[in-house]
């Protein structure tokens, strides 16, 4: 092997150590750290059968999820919106306030049938990941849980559907492939990976306990827009 060629192959192989090492800095990934509320609910219930129900989630502890170096927590004391004037219980503040505690106080009730909770981050970010509690004192499914993102809080641009457990399309937002699930202190995990979007919105349409929508806590886990 002549000279040129070991000088040609070092500098390759110097670019894909530097490239390795860039690229490690710049999506280096820790495991998203969420506080949990106290768990009320002890095992699978047993009376709760849905042909569409997530396999994993029967009271298993959730798998690590890993997220940016640089993520935060970007929804606290945000502005919540929702499509219920005059929420039943409770108030949309409580949506954002930190408490995640399935008790009588710590929770917002909206009207029966479709409804939404929307939040406004304030800025573009790259969302990585979002939780949402809805009540978890209770063994119950959740029905029609659809889960966007949008640039503009009408949501008519740039819209994105990033969890969608509405199989039969009753919602009208479409038919989804996600699972539907049973509501721990856990909350629901949904991944985002990264989308760019000021505008969050939650829907849900009843669950197995009834017809009022409770919506306890929801985070957005992000990092300023790249």
């Amino acid at each position: 092997m002549n000279d040129k060629i070991k000088c040609m192959l070092t500098v390759v192989v110097v670019l894909v150590l530097v490239g390795g090492i860039m690229m490690g800095q710049q999506f280096k990934m820790i495991e998203l750290n969420v506080s949990l509320p106290k768990a009320l609910l002890e095992g699978t219930p047993k009376d709760i059968k849905n042909t569409n129900l997530d396999p994993v989630n029967k009271g298993k502890k959730r798998s690590p999820f890993f997220v940016p170096e640089d993520t935060i927590l970007l929804s606290v004391k945000k502005t919540v919106t929702s499509s219920d004037s005059f929420p039943v219980n409770g108030s949309l503040d409580l949506v954002a306030d930190g408490d995640k505690e399935s008790v009588e106080g710590s929770y917002v009730e909206l009207g029966p049938g479709k409804q939404w909770i929307q939040m406004d981050l304030g800025v573009t970010c790259n969302i990585h990941a979002m939780l949402v509690w809805h009540f978890h004192s209770m063994a119950q499914v959740y029905r029609d849980v659809v889960v966007q993102v949008a640039d503009d809080a009408d949501f008519i641009t740039n819209v994105r559907t990033v969890f969608n457990n509405d199989n039969d399309n009753s919602s009208g937002l479409g038919g989804g492939k996600d699972y539907e699930y049973i509501e721990t202190n856990e909350g629901k995990l949904v991944a985002v990976r990264g989308e760019k979007a000021r505008f969050v919105r939650f829907y849900s349409n009843g669950s197995t306990a009834g017809e009022m929508n409770r919506y306890i806590e929801v985070e957005v886990y992000g990092s300023a827009a790249r």
